[in-house]
């Protein structure tokens, strides 16, 4: 017998199991595919909705990218296509990252794709005009 759900699952290769397909994931699996290809970032170094201590609270960014040193690079909210990019999804992102401390924010519908930096010395997010470059001899 056929399981209906069956085509409804996408293969995540850094979690290494078959996920729901949901037009969230299916941003995250884009991003996923993109930072292993284009990047060349090792799968090893991409963690995905890997719970953190966030205030006391378990919370799960969507996408955590570490250095060659095994040290947060950058965090990255990934929304549904139809989800605009607000100041609540900031909010969010920078919330998680107050435990991890990444220099590098994303967040992404899949359409838009918005980066901050962080800014150590204030705690501000200034927003950047592009991506940066992922430390390759760290």
């Amino acid at each position: 017998m056929h399981d209906p759900d069956a085509f409804d699952m996408v293969y995540d290769p850094v979690r290494q199991r078959h996920v729901a397909a949901t037009p969230e994931e299916e941003v995250r699996q884009r991003l996923l595919s993109w930072l292993m290809s284009e990047w060349r970032i090792p799968a090893g170094l991409i963690a995905v909705e890997k719970a953190i201590a966030v205030h006391g609270a378990q919370r799960r960014p969507d996408i955590v990218v570490h250095d060659r040193k095994g040290k947060p690079w950058m965090v990255i909210e990934c929304k549904a296509p139809g989800v605009k990019l607000t100041q609540s999804a900031a909010d969010q992102v920078a919330v998680y990252n107050r435990s991890l401390r990444a220099p590098f924010l994303l967040m992404s519908n899949g359409h838009v794709h918005l980066g901050f930096e962080l800014d150590h010395v204030t705690g501000r997010l200034v927003a950047l005009s592009e991506l940066p470059a992922y430390p390759s001899n760290q």
